[in-house]
């Protein structure tokens, strides 16, 4: 197994948000100031801007997190 490299370990781009969902129920937030416009969720967002940055067309309600449950 080999250490990855800065550019292997970047924020991966997920397909869509049933695959983002897997890794992270809540889905994922830009910041941690970032409220959820959407009403009720069951789980909180990951925090991370270079996720997020990477995931972005999947945030529908352009509330600053992606695919939020």
């Amino acid at each position: 197994m080999s250490i990855p490299t800065p550019i292997e370990a970047a924020a991966k781009t997920y397909k869509n948000c049933t695959e983002l969902n897997k890794d992270y129920k809540g889905g994922v937030a830009k910041d941690a100031k970032v409220k959820n416009k959407g009403g009720k969720t069951k789980y909180a967002p990951f925090v991370s801007a270079e996720l997020y940055k990477a995931n972005a067309s999947k945030d529908r309600d352009k509330d600053g997190i992606a695919c939020e449950r």
